[in-house]
């Protein structure tokens, strides 16, 4: 099994040339067991390269492809940030709204939480995922079958509150709530909202919102979860995260997104202004309105990251056009942040030598 493991495929795939080529950072983190399969798209200056390595299924062995599916977890924020930003510009909503204005009796303390917060995770809700069998980061047995319906979710998360610690909380729930904000302003569910107001428009046509679906579409790599042998974790569920994290995706289709949405064709410029518009986090990034903001040394990287069990997504762009998408199958150990953080100093910093000239 270690020769297929081992196996890499990459290819460059614009006429302008091949980009940043991190073939050997994909296949450290295969061989050091951070991952059992890895894929990465890289564009910038007119060119790109994607390539993958490790292996699509431990039983079975073959190639990942380098625009197979994924589930992108958290990354799902951004898009119903988008659409949120969206109807703020069509001035359903303002983001110092409170959230009671609009969900009367939904929130605890809704009249003091006003969208932004939700938006930006300074609502201070407690977050339904820290409950145990309810994050879809852990193996779950067979519940990992079950479906759950977004109010079911926030009774779980309305039952607890978190300590007055005046610290910022990442919270699930946050987005469960806008979610369902997005359902009552447009009457449709909000995965129809995205697909009609993002998905379509940029012809995402392999980005999906599954529902209770717990497959996904053909090619992907297949995810899994130390236990302490791995099991296959790939079929599931996602309902438990539904606008906190459900979607599908591949690393073309989110290249293509986080583009359109920070050179702004999907919200206007003051929307867009407010969504980079971040707080301290404590967490080694800012978070805006449904997007990250990372530091590197030369200069910031925005965008966001996911996980979901056997996937760990990043999708990051810099002002000045580069992107860089990463999708990770867990191996025995999650990777760690330097070594994901190391691929997005190369891709956007480039080496020693390039930035002294």
């Amino acid at each position: 099994m270690q020769t297929t493991m081992n196996v890499l495929v990459a290819t460059a795939v614009a006429a302008g040339g091949q980009g940043v080529d991190v073939r050997a950072d994909l296949e450290k983190i295969v061989a050091g067991d951070g991952a059992t399969a890895a894929l990465a798209r890289v564009s910038g200056g007119g060119r790109t390269w994607a390539g993958a390595a490790g292996v699509r299924d431990l039983q079975r062995g073959g190639r990942p492809s380098p625009n197979g599916y994924f589930r992108i977890g958290s990354v799902t924020k951004t898009f119903v940030a988008t659409v949120v930003l969206q109807l703020v510009d069509e001035g359903e909503l303002r983001l110092d709204d409170p959230i009671e204005q609009h969900l009367p009796g939904l929130v605890p303390g809704g009249e003091q939480i006003t969208v932004r917060r939700l938006l930006n995770h300074t609502s201070h809700l407690y977050d339904y995922m820290s409950e145990p069998g309810y994050s879809t980061n852990r193996w779950r047995g067979d519940a990992r079958f079950r479906s759950y319906q977004p109010r079911e979710l926030l009774k779980v998360a309305f039952a607890k509150k978190l300590p007055d610690d005046g610290k910022w909380h990442y919270s699930n729930t946050n987005y469960v709530v806008l979610g369902l904000l997005v359902e009552k302003l447009t009457g449709n569910p909000y995965g129809e909202e995205v697909k009609r107001r993002v998905l379509d428009p940029l012809k995402l046509r392999r980005t999906l919102v599954p529902g209770n679906r717990a497959g996904l579409p053909s090619p992907h790599a297949k995810g899994y979860e130390p236990m302490p042998e791995l099991v296959d974790a790939t079929r599931m569920n996602p309902s438990l995260d539904w606008a906190a994290g459900e979607m599908i995706s591949t690393a073309a289709d989110l290249e293509r997104f986080m583009s359109a949405l920070l050179d702004g064709r999907l919200i206007s410029e003051s929307s867009l202004r407010a969504m980079r518009t971040t707080v301290e986090t404590g967490a080694g990034f800012g978070y805006g309105l449904g997007l990250q903001a990372y530091r590197l040394p030369c200069g910031t990287v925005w965008g966001h990251s996911g996980e979901l069990i056997g996937y760990l997504t990043f999708a990051f762009r810099s002002d000045s056009g580069k992107s860089m998408t990463l999708s990770i199958n867990p191996s025995t150990r999650n990777p760690s942040t330097a070594e994901v953080m190391g691929i997005a100093v190369k891709v956007f910093c480039g080496t020693a030598d390039q930035r002294r000239g």
